[in-house]
């Protein structure tokens, strides 16, 4: 694909499930959609975020990767997010590391962080430097998961986002209504949109 000046190609990819990988890539779209034209390629085979989109409208287009070729040459899109399969392989790690970014999405917990380190094993072994690590679903204060699995991952010298995605019930309901967070009904949704925007500016 013939790129632009500021077009970025940005994936999302995780060793383990449930670490708002899904999430991130619609939030991630949702935000550069600002910024221009957007497309999200839902290589995942459990199709997450196409079902996202099903239920209710997204502001970008939500395509799998059989009818990306297709869009991307006759839609030709400011920018493209990838949301990819669980547990990639070295193989799939080697190709998902092509574009401009590689965003590891990791819950705080132990069992997540064991995963992700196992990437970034491969990822070293493949001379990948760009990716970066984005902390998720992380328990709100006085809970303190999220300082000391930031502190945990800076003292390996890796590289991370500084601000994390904070747990918020919102988010279910925006899969369930297939919209983007800041158009569901709670309190807690603009916080919510914030975190990614906060994510997002540390992008561009």
């Amino acid at each position: 694909m013939v790129r632009n000046e500021g077009n970025m190609i940005i994936t999302v990819a995780s060793f383990k499930g449930g670490v708002a990988k899904t999430t991130s890539a619609v939030h991630l779209a949702a935000y550069l959609k600002a910024q221009g034209s957007v497309i999200l390629i839902d290589g995942d085979p459990n199709r997450s975020a196409t079902g996202w989109a099903k239920r209710g409208r997204l502001p970008f287009e939500v395509v799998d990767e059989r009818q990306a070729p297709y869009h991307l040459v006759n839609h030709k899109p400011d920018h493209i997010v990838i949301d990819t399969q669980a547990r990639p392989s070295e193989e799939d790690l080697q190709n998902l590391v092509r574009g401009d970014l590689l965003i590891l999405p990791t819950t705080p917990d132990a069992l997540a962080l064991d995963a992700l380190f196992q990437t970034v094993l491969v990822l070293k072994k493949l001379d990948a430097t760009k990716f970066r690590i984005l902390l998720s679903i992380v328990p709100p204060k006085p809970r303190k998961t999220g300082e000391r699995a930031k502190e945990a991952l800076e003292s390996q010298g890796l590289p991370l986002f500084k601000h994390w995605i904070r747990r918020f019930a919102c988010y279910e309901t925006a899969a369930l209504e297939g919209c983007p967070v800041y158009e569901v009904k709670d309190r807690n949704a603009g916080i919510a949109w914030k975190d990614y925007q906060q994510v997002c500016k540390e992008l561009l």
